[in-house]
């Protein structure tokens, strides 16, 4: 098994952390946030990994190395500027495989991995995109109003949920036709792009965990649980 870990991306929500570290090399406890997930891969039997990479590119290059160190084989796929998600994964195209997992260098993921790659596989899809359910309390309450403006219900703080992507895809190669070269393309384009043309495209719900590091409060948040589970191993 192969994946490709996008790890480009400049962590503007993440200012002043990173200034001076790409967002993947974050620690999370005793380990930056990027060896969390290569052991999680590692974990579900991938050996192969190419790491796409631009802002601030050496300290991963530099930390992780061929990856012998950590159980797998590593090699870099490098782009001069950040490019969007969709834009660094053509930027690895000449080094990627008939058929890879790509995964995004800011989340910690726990699911069944090799289940979602049979569902990819029993499908004959193009791409399969991992999905969790997640729900929330909205901010604020609902009124809703007859047609002559008289309220009818006040919810407060309803929840919603959903079915929402985790950032982690099982992919033919032959979906980067649909990703220009060299140009900053969002993941969601090239898949609207892909659904427009028929391509077969399908969700995979997934049983498990998903961690996303979005932003300062998030990773406060991932941190103090990482290193809470550090301590009680300890």
């Amino acid at each position: 098994m192969y994946a490709v870990i996008l790890a480009g991306g400049l962590g503007t929500r993440l200012r002043p952390y990173t200034l001076f570290l790409p967002k993947p090399m974050l620690p999370l406890a005793d380990k930056p946030l990027l060896q969390h997930l290569i052991e999680w891969l590692k974990g579900n039997d991938v050996r192969e990994v190419t790491i796409c990479v631009s802002y601030l590119r050496k300290a991963i290059e530099e930390y992780f190395g061929n990856g012998k160190e950590f159980g797998v084989s590593i090699n870099y796929a490098r782009s001069s500027k950040p490019l969007g998600t969709a834009g660094q994964l053509k930027s690895g195209e000449p080094q990627l495989k008939e058929r890879f997992v790509c995964l995004y260098g800011d989340s910690i993921l726990n699911f069944n991995l090799k289940d979602a790659i049979k569902s990819h596989e029993k499908k004959k899809a193009l791409v399969t995109m991992v999905l969790m359910e997640y729900k929330t309390n909205l901010k604020y309450g609902f009124i809703d109003l007859d047609t002559e403006g008289r309220v009818k219900v006040w919810r407060e703080k309803p929840e919603v949920k959903g079915m929402i992507n985790v950032g982690c895809y099982v992919m033919e190669k032959r979906f980067l036709r649909y990703i220009p070269k060299g140009k900053m393309y969002g993941m969601d384009i090239a898949f609207r792009t892909a659904i427009d043309a028929g391509e077969k495209i399908y969700g995979y719900p997934a049983k498990g965990t998903f961690i996303d590091i979005g932003d300062k409060k998030s990773y406060a948040a991932a941190y103090e649980k990482f290193l809470n589970e550090m301590g009680k191993i300890l």
